[in-house]
């Protein structure tokens, strides 16, 4: 689909290394942890060695890893470091709070996993939805299915700081999707299959690299999983 404007791509090594930062980030590779060696990575990445060495060499310039002669290449505890985090799902308002986060949040992340998606992190999102589908035919819901959508499309934003906030966010929106599921069991097979519909729609926005309708897609869902949760009736969050 033509947007109108033109596109520079990114250089190889810096599509490497942005990979390579969120899995440090999110903590796939560990603090100390021996990161895979070159042969593999750059098979993985599809890319040459000088070009992975480039991404490692930013990643040794952030202080992100550390090279240890004959060994190979360590993440780096840095002691320092505030992780990032959220407190406490506690209220209601909480979760409405919550919700008017990842309105913002993921459709932004769907609108740019519809351009920036590969083949591999889109067939993550599609497994997500066959779960999906299999659980609504057998009249359940499943929230760890439904948070592997979403995280799916997160990681397919090619966006580290999108993925990095998303799973800091998991406790809360695993409050939020429990207790949408309930509902929707109180709903029976009609609430079921119309939040599958919602799921559908987006992954075939992305599939189709089509922006607008996963930003769209993306909204109308969050927006009825909250008034579905919330009866309609939100509450005013107005400060007095």
């Amino acid at each position: 689909m033509a947007t109108g404007r033109t596109k520079t791509r990114m250089p190889l090594a810096d599509k490497v290394y942005h990979s390579l930062h969120a899995r440090i980030v999110n903590g796939e590779y560990p603090a100390n942890e021996k990161l895979p060696s070159e042969v593999q990575l750059s098979e993985e990445f599809g890319v040459s060695r000088p070009v992975l060495r480039a991404a490692l060499e930013k990643l040794r310039d952030d202080g992100m890893v550390v090279s240890r002669q004959g060994a190979g290449s360590f993440v780096r505890a840095v002691a320092n470091t505030v992780p990032l985090g959220f407190s406490k799902v506690e209220t209601l308002a909480d979760i409405q709070r919550c919700y008017e986060f990842r309105i913002n949040l993921e459709t932004e992340a769907a609108a740019l996993a519809a351009e920036r998606r590969n083949t591999e992190l889109l067939g993550e999102i599609e497994k997500a939805l066959d779960l999906l589908r299999a659980a609504t035919g057998s009249l359940q819901h499943r929230e760890d299915a439904d948070f592997m959508f979403h995280s799916g499309i997160a990681r397919a934003s090619n966006n580290q700081y999108f993925e990095a906030t998303f799973r800091a966010l998991r406790d809360h929106v695993n409050v939020g999707m429990k207790l949408h599921g309930e509902s929707l069991m109180n709903d029976g097979r009609k609430g079921l299959e119309e939040v599958l519909a919602e799921h559908t729609q987006i992954f075939e926005a992305i599939r189709d690299r089509e922006p607008e309708r996963a930003r769209s897609g993306m909204r109308k869902h969050l927006e009825h999983s909250r008034d579905r949760l919330f009866g309609g009736g939100l509450l005013d969050l107005s400060l007095r």
